[in-house]
């Protein structure tokens, strides 16, 4: 059982936030953006739920991984990678659009 990879999404979440809040890109500047990463990340969860009943994707063989599973195939750091997903989109889209309205 490795820790290894839960341990750098949570530490890639944790500079996700740190840029958010020193630039007040999503969080920092509206408190309305926590519903819209929620709703994305539930979106994509549901999404691999049903890719998982399927029989599309699968969890593998990975020394990587904890080992722990939410369900069947869902291990527990999907979620934690649906949400570096969706919180880097979110930034990067703030970030563009700052850029772009200089």
């Amino acid at each position: 059982m490795s820790f290894l990879y839960l341990g750098s999404l949570l530490l890639s979440i944790a500079g996700l936030a740190a840029l958010d809040f020193r630039h007040k890109l999503a969080f920092g500047k509206n408190k309305r953006y926590r519903c819209l990463l929620i709703l994305s990340v539930a979106f994509f969860l549901v999404w691999d739920l049903a890719g998982i009943a399927l029989g599309i994707f699968f969890r593998g063989n990975s020394s990587h991984l904890t080992g722990i599973t939410l369900s069947r195939e869902l291990p527990i750091e999907e979620i934690l990678f649906l949400t570096v997903l969706t919180y880097s989109a979110l930034l990067l889209l703030k970030a563009f659009g700052r850029v772009v309205r200089k």
